[in-house]
């Protein structure tokens, strides 16, 4: 009965949105639909779902959420949802490891609303949290924060030693050993937090000094995540350091991706990462290769398998190194994940098998008779559209968001010539906004049909607009 009133409200549905994406490419513009709908049947009494068989009391869930297109499409719901996992406003609540990625989606928030009353009490909020977690989860023989890394709160995202054998709990906090290593994405979330945290200082014209300890302390970071996980001999990045001091050396398509998206590795070497990153047929997996306990018959629910999440904030990495082909191949992926009848069939799912394409929730552990410990892929998976929606906004139309433009670099893949996305509203405007051509060099921009010198305009814009970009 759940299921069926999810499809038939989905059904219901389908025209209730405002936002309206149409192209030359039909998969595209049912994909994107179904992705905006997916959000909008999540929303319960305010507060933004993780799915369909999920709740809202996820902190990562609701940042990701947010940052990945709910904040600019469901404003209101985006402020809502993120307060919801806050104590009182004043502190971030939920699993330590990975929450500060509040204080980015929230520095993002402002960056889309041009809300300062939001933007000074999630600043103090974010600045309270980040004082607790340095004096709880610092590690300063690395200068580097401990804990699980990013979204891993299953044990299958781990190796031995930090996976104990005998242990058949699949919650990662149950394995002691977890407490005291050190992760890649998660790291890189810190930095983040730290560079939005001095960004929002800044907004708010707060002590300079403050907001320059931040920074100083997001250099440090960098050097230091650098210094234990990035291989330059192969230009790569390496996942975890466990609780020994031993490296694992499993590519985390997360980890990479963020480590590209805030700078950590920039240039020529970032270009490279990402083109060179270990993909599969459908996209890149969470991490692989498999560890040893897993296979392509039993696949790890947190090891080689595919998180559309993750290729979601890939496909970002790949356009902001100017992978373009690597961008067209996840895009692409994901489009058909959610989509053909032997995969999502019309259904953002959770997870999918990086083999066949079909949900596939993967193993956790499997206790002593080594059965029933297949999980379920979770159906209408709210970050897996969102994934889908920061490909269009952050990618097709290559919006970023600056406390006072708004600016386009966008890309038009072989497989489309024409894109139109109509009544964003951004701030005090609404907005429709047209791509034609192939490629990714603007030939013009015009705002209301005048040509501008620039790709962007400035957020105090207000009331309905057209922009119109043609590719090269």
């Amino acid at each position: 009965m759940k299921i069926f009133c999810s499809v038939l409200f989905l059904f219901i549905s389908l025209n209730t949105f405002a936002q309206e994406l149409t192209s030359d490419n039909a998969s595209v513009n049912d994909a994107f639909k179904l992705a905006v709908q997916t959000v909008d049947i999540n929303i319960r009494r305010g507060i933004l779902a993780a799915g369909g068989d999920y709740g809202g009391e996820w902190t990562r869930d609701i940042s990701i959420n947010s940052w990945n297109g709910a904040s600019l499409l469901r404003p209101k719901v985006a402020e809502n949802s993120l307060w919801s996992v806050t104590i009182k406003r004043d502190t971030i609540g939920h699993q330590y490891w990975d929450k500060i990625l509040w204080a980015i989606a929230a520095c993002n928030h402002y960056l889309v609303t041009g809300d300062k009353a939001f933007l000074a009490r999630a600043y103090k909020c974010s600045a309270n949290t980040m004082k607790q977690l340095e004096q709880t989860t610092f590690d300063s023989n690395y200068g580097l924060f401990m804990g699980p890394s990013v979204f891993n709160d299953g044990i299958a995202a781990y190796p031995e030693p930090i996976y104990e054998p005998k242990n058949y709990s699949s919650g990662v906090l149950d394995h002691k050993n977890s407490y005291h290593i050190k992760c890649l994405s998660t790291n890189c979330v810190y930095y983040g937090a730290y560079i939005a945290l001095s960004r929002m200082s800044g907004f708010l014209n707060e002590n300079s000094s403050v907001t320059e300890g931040y920074r100083q302390k997001a250099e440090m970071l960098k050097k230091n995540i650098l210094n234990n996980f990035y291989n330059s001999g192969k230009n790569t990045l390496n996942y975890l350091i466990d609780q020994n001091g031993k490296v694992d050396t499993s590519q985390e398509g997360l980890g990479i991706s963020f480590a590209v998206i805030f700078g950590i590795i920039d240039g020529n070497n970032a270009s490279l990462l990402i083109k060179n990153a270990v993909v599969s047929q459908f996209g890149i997996t969470s991490i692989t290769p498999d560890f040893p306990r897993y296979s392509k018959d039993m696949p790890g629910r947190h090891n080689n398998i595919i998180w559309p999440m993750v290729n979601g904030f890939f496909a970002h990495a790949s356009m902001v190194t100017n992978n373009y082909e690597t961008f067209n191949h996840e895009f692409s992926g994901l489009t058909h994940l959610a989509l053909d009848e032997d995969k999502g069939n019309y259904n953002f799912r959770e997870i999918y098998n990086p083999y066949s394409g079909q949900p596939d929730g993967g193993y956790q552990d499997w206790g002593e008779s080594r059965q029933n410990y297949h999980w379920e892929s979770c159906k209408f998976q709210t970050w897996s559209a969102t994934a889908y929606i920061s490909m269009v906004i952050n990618g097709l139309f290559g919006m970023t968001f600056n406390e006072n433009s708004l600016s386009f670099t966008p890309f038009l893949p072989p497989e489309i010539s024409s894109i139109e996305l109509k009544d964003i509203a951004y701030r005090d405007s609404k907005l429709d906004i047209s791509i034609k051509g192939k490629g990714r060099t603007i030939k013009s921009f015009t705002l209301d049909g005048r040509k501008q010198k620039g790709s962007s305009i400035a957020s105090t814009i207000k009331g309905m607009h057209k922009i119109i970009i043609v590719l090269k």
